[in-house]
């Protein structure tokens, strides 16, 4: 009974903790910490090139085969609210298609995800899917009817331009 009495004592004291800093981050502090996460989202996705693989889950499918998909992404911008406007180059298979999409991004405190549900892409249906994105790389679930499966792969982005002296513009 100690040591559960003394786990329930720390694990109050935590949240209590977390609460208190909650309470003492002005809030202009917690807004101005998001604008620089959706900054660099922004920045880590425009012009980038996604590339990866995925598998398939579901009825008769074998959820060790890989297919690889490649997406190449235009200026990535956060439109109104969650909502991301996100232009891209999907290829997989036989798919060679260029949509302007908008999506939804959700946070995980500093990780940014997509979150769809039933959304309609022309060219591929009905999609739901979760998708995260940490250290330029992504990994999620994707669903599109009785099939879905995993995806995850890297982002290359794109390099800095050189300057005149010789370094880059970073």
């Amino acid at each position: 009974m100690c040591c559960r009495a003394s786990w329930l004592v720390s694990s109050l004291s935590i949240l209590a903790t977390s609460f208190a800093w909650a309470q003492s981050t002005p809030a202009n502090d917690v807004a101005a910490t998001q604008a620089k996460r959706e900054a660099a989202f922004a920045a880590m996705l425009s012009g980038a090139t996604l590339e990866g693989n995925f598998t398939f889950t579901g009825p008769g499918r074998d959820p060790k085969k890989l297919a690889s998909d490649k997406y190449t992404l235009g200026d990535v911008k956060k439109l109104d609210g969650k909502l991301w406007l996100i232009p891209a180059r999907i290829q997989y298979g036989d798919k060679d298609v260029q949509l302007p999409i908008s999506l939804p991004i959700e946070w995980a405190l500093d990780t940014p995800v997509i979150v769809v549900d039933n959304i309609g892409l022309p060219g591929f249906g009905t999609v739901s899917a979760r998708v995260m994105f940490f250290a330029d790389h992504y990994a999620g679930y994707w669903q599109h009817g009785d099939a879905g499966g995993h995806l995850f792969g890297v982002v290359h982005r794109v390099k800095a331009a050189p300057t005149a002296a010789g370094g880059s513009a970073d």
